[in-house]
């Protein structure tokens, strides 16, 4: 597919990365060109310099070429003005990142339409969401929903006491025989990313990915040497929009919450919009504002400014003074290795999930898509079509590409972990995991 990106940020990056790989022609236009130049030189794609609200920059970007314009700049109207013009020119598909919660909602819905925007992108409240899902999940790296929250897809490091280290697959498959409430379906190790096999042997300190059956997931974070804790204190630190969307959604659970936010307007906007929070003055990366609040004593300590070096340096202080948990917000990959080196719990980023909604629109018969900050392999949910090669084959007889692990399988509503003997029918939904040089080969034995 010709897709356009507008926007080269961290999150127009990332898509536009992710969709080059797959063999997709994408064109990114951006007003910086540094950040032209360094995508450019990691990536197979073309650049163009200039507004996205300009009809000449755009036209020399090819737009009535495009079959998806992918708007995510910083500024709202831009992304409103580079869909219309897209929808005007015949686009088929328009992607908008939008923060505005008016222009999100019901009450933005009639100039959504007239503009042709197809899909909201909304990076803040989806780190907000995401955050929320690994205080409640304590030890995991990441987590994702899929077949309308049956399966769960876990990622988490393999703790050094963990009952799984030094076993096979293949012993773990034969431990919970004969129906499985997990699988494990990618490792992480020494840089590189595969899908699981049998002969598979696991390591302290793996970084694996399982997808899960709902109620296999106690069972699976007790076998990966991981804990379900309590949690009351919450310091955010950063005061943002990200900041404000998780206070939101602690206090709804009735949690304690403080923020530290350095501007002192945001800091009363905060107040005034989250009167059950605790809003202080300060710099994050004053020890003496931390220590002064007893930083150590919260549940989990969560930085999200918009700087990786103070959200980095904040968490370690908070864990070295006996914090349970310390999420950081981070914009640079680079730094992911260095996190896991010195003790954060997790590091999270706003570009997978907005690049999730972006895949499964551009893949048009994927029902979800799952992908992660370190590894090329992604988790796929799709459907299987009547008379397809899968509809009415044992798994097994299906010959799947060896990147690739079928999961899980949701028939009526209900999930179960496949296995070479299951069954598939047509409208079965199934999760797999891949990577993404076989995509296409694994969605043709299903549609």
């Amino acid at each position: 597919m010709r897709i356009l990106v507008v926007g080269a940020g961290e999150v127009g990056s990332y898509i536009a990365e992710r969709l080059s790989r797959e063999g997709n022609d994408v064109v990114v236009v951006d007003q910086h060109s540094g950040r032209l130049a360094a995508l450019a030189s990691e990536v197979d794609l073309l650049t163009v310099h200039g507004s996205g609200t300009n009809p000449r920059v755009l036209d020399e970007a090819g737009l009535e070429r495009a079959e998806v314009v992918v708007a995510v700049t910083d500024s709202d109207e831009v992304n409103l003005l580079a869909c219309m013009q897209a929808k005007q020119c015949g686009v088929p598909a328009t992607v908008a990142r939008l923060q505005d919660s008016d222009l999100r909602g019901a009450s933005g819905r009639s100039l959504r339409n007239a503009i042709g925007v197809d899909l909201v992108l909304d990076p803040d409240e989806q780190t907000a969401d995401s955050i929320m899902d690994l205080l409640v999940y304590h030890g995991a790296s990441d987590i994702n929903e899929l077949a309308n929250g049956e399966v769960l897809v876990v990622g988490a490091r393999l703790a050094d006491d963990a009952p799984l280290v030094g076993m096979t697959m293949a012993e773990v498959g034969a431990f919970y025989e004969p129906e499985w409430d997990f699988i494990f379906g990618a490792l992480s190790r020494g840089g590189e990313t595969t899908v699981m096999r049998r002969d598979t042997t696991l390591q302290p300190n793996d970084l694996l990915r399982v997808v899960c059956r709902r109620q296999g997931r106690r069972e699976l974070m007790k076998i990966m040497g991981l804990h379900r804790s309590e949690l009351r204190r919450v310091m955010i630190l950063g005061g943002g929009r990200t900041a404000g969307l998780l206070a939101g959604r602690l206090l709804e659970r009735h949690i304690e919450v403080v923020i530290i936010e350095l501007v002192h307007e945001r800091c009363l906007e905060l107040s005034e919009r989250h009167a059950g929070a605790l809003v202080l003055h300060g710099d994050i990366t004053d020890i003496d504002v931390l220590e002064r609040e007893a930083i150590g004593t919260f549940d989990a300590v969560v930085a999200v400014t918009g700087e990786d070096d103070a959200n980095v340096l904040a968490c370690l202080y908070a864990k070295s003074e006996g914090a349970s948990e310390a999420i950081a917000v981070v914009h640079r990959l680079s730094l992911l290795p260095l996190l896991e080196q010195v003790g954060i719990d997790a590091a999270l980023s706003p570009r997978t999930a907005s690049a999730n909604m972006v895949l499964r629109m551009v893949r048009g018969d994927v029902t979800a898509v799952a992908t992660f900050l370190q590894g090329d392999v992604e988790v796929l949910e799709f459907e299987v079509g009547a008379g397809s090669r899968a509809d009415g084959s044992v798994v097994r007889d299906l010959h799947l590409p060896g990147q690739m692990l079928l999961a899980a399988i949701l028939r009526d509503g209900k999930a179960r972990i496949a296995r070479g003997r299951s069954e598939l029918r047509a409208r079965d939904h199934v999760v797999a995991f891949v990577t993404p040089d076989c995509v296409d080969e694994v969605k043709q034995a299903f549609r």
